[in-house]
């Protein structure tokens, strides 16, 4: 293994590139769309963001919970739901800073059209960086780091759109 590969070895690197961090932006992403469509006021967005984001989360630990107890091996109701918390959590890290944004749209610092673009930016560089430690996990090549953050940048774009498509 060569010493340029990249380990995300600390916790919040490890949970930026958890499938649940990557689900997360995507769905942050695209109900800032679906939120600043339906209204022009950045803390109406901004609650819309929110309450998806718990209540996703809410569902994947609830489903996360349950399958733990269901694998059996003992494993307690509190056991299980800790685990499902940890395993989960990425969805609610990543949605602070399009959040923040849209707190500071919402409060007046900014306006709240730019906050709404600046929050997508945001979960556009943060797939884009995802991306990249993704690759960087598995290779030393400058350009196939490149390559897997254009992708993963690329794919959260369509599949932003597409989630925006699918709400309207």
């Amino acid at each position: 293994m060569s010493d340029d590969i990249v380990r995300p070895q600390t916790r919040l690197g490890g949970l930026l590139v958890s499938e649940e961090a990557v689900y997360g932006l995507i769905l942050v992403a695209g109900m800032v769309i679906v939120g600043s469509e339906n209204s022009d006021e950045a803390w109406e967005t901004m609650l819309t963001v929110l309450i998806t984001v718990l209540v996703f989360f809410a569902a994947h630990v609830y489903a996360g919970t349950l399958s733990r107890m269901a694998e059996g091996r003992g494993a307690s109701i509190a056991r299980s739901l800790r685990g499902a918390i940890h395993h989960s959590i990425g969805l609610l890290i990543v949605a602070v800073p399009p959040l923040a944004v849209l707190v500071l749209g919402a409060s007046g610092v900014m306006d709240s059209e730019a906050a709404v673009w600046l929050a997508l930016l945001i979960t556009l560089v943060l797939l884009v960086i995802d991306g990249w430690l993704m690759t960087a996990a598995r290779t030393a090549s400058f350009w196939e780091r490149v390559l897997g953050a254009v992708i993963s940048g690329a794919f959260g774009a369509v599949l932003i759109l597409l989630k925006v498509l699918i709400h309207h």
